[in-house]
């Protein structure tokens, strides 16, 4: 017969145990990735152009959907950018020799209306993914520009 001092820590470790897989199922989704406008023109001269860039760098153990849908969607405040609607197709960034997933990358000429401040507004949809959840995620940003 077991120790009745026994009982509590066979029990918590039980707890444990059982409790664990589904503090491993309940990630957030939001936690393994990152998604950044580096490099995107922030000044342009009216009349002229800029770049609006979008870059997703998953963490370790995640990556981006390669079968989901990705899709990017592109407005502008006195800004018009080149594209409206991009796809994974448009991704500059490529897959290398043995490489099983990539990040994408988007890279966006706009041009710029009349001086002043403008905006690029983006709503970004895709999939993030481990061995164990695939999960949709959306971002919006709102960039300003200044045109000269």
């Amino acid at each position: 017969m077991p120790s009745t001092r026994r009982l509590p820590t066979l029990a918590s470790l039980l707890l444990t145990l059982v409790g664990a897989p589904v503090l491993a199922q309940d990630v957030d989704p939001a936690t393994l990735y990152e998604v950044t406008t580096e490099g995107t023109s922030t000044q342009v001269k009216a009349g002229g152009q800029g770049t609006f860039v979008l870059a997703i760098k998953s963490k370790p153990g995640a990556h981006v959907s390669d079968e989901a849908p990705l899709k990017l969607e592109l407005t502008g405040k006195q800004l018009t950018p080149s594209q409206k609607t991009l796809t994974r197709e448009q991704s500059v960034a490529k897959k290398a020799d043995g490489q099983q997933f990539v990040d994408p990358r988007f890279e966006v000429p706009f041009t710029a209306a009349s001086v002043g401040k403008g905006t690029l507004d983006a709503t970004l949809t895709f999939f993030i993914c481990t061995e164990k959840i695939c999960a949709r995620q959306k971002k919006t940003f709102s960039l300003p520009v200044e045109v000269q």
